[in-house]
């Protein structure tokens, strides 16, 4: 009888620890950085070792336009606009340093690219605050739609 009560425990906690992430407006991206990565070592790195994370990943990829997310979980992470129209246009990955491919969303991209700096960063700082980000991100990862693909590229 407890299991039954413990298991509708288990399933009400798991819908009120749904984690979001909200479009940061334009205005706001001026502070992005500093505001969830400022506590960091060498945080001002982070975008640009992103960029070069997908760019490594993705042969198609010619820069852009990223969008910015914030998580419910206080992660935070970017995404790269479409570059066309079609906002269901799929991204090809490729991971030469596990021999993983894929094709993913957008999102799922950027999420891969981000989850891949923040880990090769928090091991180069040391720094647990981006250990957190990492977990933040890689939680949302793990309740996204494209887990399975986010995870092969990131293995």
């Amino acid at each position: 009888m407890n299991n039954t009560t413990n298991l509708q425990t288990l399933s009400d906690t798991e819908k009120t620890n749904t984690l979001t992430a909200t479009l940061l407006p334009d205005e706001q991206r001026i502070d992005f950085w500093p505001q969830y990565f400022g506590n960091i070592p060498q945080w001002i790195t982070l975008e640009p070792h992103i960029f070069a994370w997908m760019d490594r990943f993705c042969t198609g990829y010619c820069g852009g336009i990223w969008q910015f997310y914030t998580l419910s979980n206080g992660g935070a992470f970017m995404v790269p606009e479409a570059n066309n129209e079609d906002t269901d246009e799929k991204w090809t990955l490729f991971n030469p340093m596990n021999g993983n491919g894929t094709e993913m969303s957008a999102e799922a991209a950027g999420i891969s690219a981000c989850l891949m700096a923040y880990s090769h960063h928090a091991m180069h700082t040391e720094c647990d605050a981006m250990t957190e980000h990492y977990y933040r991100l890689r939680d949302y990862a793990l309740n996204h739609p494209e887990c399975s693909a986010i995870m092969y590229i990131i293995d």
